[in-house]
């Protein structure tokens, strides 16, 4: 948890960092396209085919069972799917930018074969990308989320400041930064695969086996589905406004979507640790346990989530000044940002049912509630962007997620731990959203008519946000039993080493 933790904090603070920078040498036109970008990686990546989660659950079996030479089999198939899916992807970017460069991209100020070279070079990058979740999945299956963290921190500090120094040395175009970007990514994933087969150990006999892909391609096909459809879910907003706005202000929508995507750094870790151990619990069928691990962890992750979110949602414009240090595109792009940050904290909340479907092996499930989303969010983002523009995504986004909460509980607790959904999400979910709410919008909104400087609201914003969260445990009797109970182990084995 400490690893992916560190890792997801740092790979944050770092893209954090350097937009800022991308915008002063390339401008929100450009920073648009970088927007397109993420977007088309995300998209490419329903080519996974549920891949890199199988490798990962395999080579967790293996070692288990000590026999990681079955696991290495795999690992070699998988890896010529992988690398010629890479160069099928790049060759396909390529024949494709010269149409999406001059009937989808809207740019107003960047020529039309500048823009046909970054969607080529994007496709490049991708392609070269591409073979580092099949590597990381091995490392996460045989439990070495410290050596897979090590590598993802050096690498995404590399490829961010080399990016910088390019633009600000080199050439500051978009170009430039997409060339760079790909070279980064060719050598993460030179360096991701030596540490994999380090860890697996080579074979002796090398070959591609038809048999190992029959044996894992049912799992896999069930995790392909729910991969592609949460990713037309997650993605689906941005490939339809990046029609229906001009490339300036996608470039806004997409700068929120940077924001908020900040929150996955507690998200993703936690979600890594809480699935194996609910998995654990269904095996053995502890579900006295399983119960008090989902209450007890949701309530604990959303004490922090909820704050945090409301708070950067409260304080959006002074965030977005004291980031960009461009007054007017903060105030622009603040009201984008605060409904993008409380529709990803309500998407946060439902980490644990998907965790817990997965558990169950029910893949099914969330198949079924993605697609019921996409139905719904397809009209609703076109209608609200048309009518709003990118404020009107974000509203989209805002309602799809809480719609999500709704509909993902009553059809999860339907079919898994009957009975817990409702105390669920009146108890554990609404009630620190609730408090969050309440405190933290109320009170910060009195806050920000004080007309202190943006840094001392800040600093007030995160004083409330502590008290919010301790607030949120106090009402929590059996949040403050297993905090307790936690320290007082902390204590013991610190004072054992001792």
């Amino acid at each position: 948890m400490l690893a992916g933790l560190a890792n997801s904090i740092w790979s944050a603070l770092i893209g954090l960092a350097v937009v800022p920078l991308y915008l002063k040498y390339l401008g929100i036109e450009a920073y648009g396209l970088i927007g397109f970008f993420a977007t088309t990686q995300a998209v490419l990546s329903l080519l996974d085919m549920g891949l890199a989660p199988t490798i990962n659950r395999e080579v967790a079996r293996c070692s288990a069972t000590g026999d990681l030479k079955q696991a290495g089999k795999l690992l070699h198939t998988l890896a010529i799917v992988y690398w010629s899916m890479a160069i099928a992807i790049a060759l396909l970017v390529i024949a494709l930018a010269p149409w999406i460069a001059e009937y989808w991209l809207q740019s107003k100020h960047l020529t039309q074969q500048t823009v046909e070279h970054a969607v080529m070079l994007m496709g490049l990058v991708v392609a070269c990308r591409w073979p580092i979740g099949l590597y990381q999945g091995a490392l996460m299956g045989a439990q070495r989320l410290t050596v897979s963290s090590s590598v993802s921190i050096v690498m995404a500090t590399f490829g961010s400041l080399g990016a910088v120094a390019v633009l600000a040395f080199v050439s500051p175009t978009i170009e430039a930064l997409f060339i760079w970007q790909a070279g980064v990514a060719l050598v993460y994933a030179a360096i991701m695969r030596l540490a994999a087969w380090r860890v697996i150990g080579r074979l002796k006999v090398i070959r591609f086996d038809v048999d190992e892909l029959k044996r894992i391609w049912r799992f896999s096909a069930g995790m392909s589905g729910v991969a592609i459809s949460a990713v037309i879910l997650m993605q689906l907003d941005k490939v339809l406004l990046s029609r229906i706005l001009s490339l300036e202000d996608f470039g806004r929508y997409a700068l929120a979507g940077v924001v908020a995507s900040g929150l996955y750094v507690l998200l993703t870790p936690a979600f890594n640790v809480i699935y194996p151990r609910l998995s654990a619990l269904v095996v053995t069928g502890d579900t006295k346990t399983l119960i008090s691990l989902y209450r007890n962890g949701t309530r604990l992750l959303l004490a922090i989530l909820f704050p945090i979110s409301v708070t950067a949602a409260v304080f959006s414009n002074e965030l977005l000044f004291l980031w960009t240090g461009n007054s007017s595109l903060a105030s622009s792009t603040a009201p984008i940002v605060s409904l993008f940050l409380l529709g990803t904290a309500l998407n946060g909340a439902m980490h644990f049912p998907y965790a817990l479907q997965l558990a169950y092996g029910m893949t099914r499930l969330p198949l079924i509630i993605n697609a019921i989303l996409i139905m719904v969010m397809i009209p609703m983002t076109i209608f609200l962007a048309l009518r709003f523009g990118a404020i009107g995504g974000a509203i989209s986004w805002a309602l799809l997620n809480g719609i999500y909460l709704l509909i993902g509980t009553w059809l999860t607790h339907r079919a898994l731990l009957k009975g817990v959904g409702l105390k669920w999400l009146l108890w554990d979910v609404g009630l620190p959203l609730v408090l969050s709410l309440l405190l933290l919008g109320i009170v910060g909104g009195e806050v920000r008519g004080l007309g202190y400087s943006p840094y001392a609201t800040l600093f007030i914003g995160g004083g409330l946000t502590l008290i919010t969260f301790v607030l949120i445990v106090l009402v929590s009797p059996s949040l403050m039993l297993m905090i307790r109970n936690r320290f007082i182990q902390i204590i013991k084995l610190n004072s054992s080493f001792s």
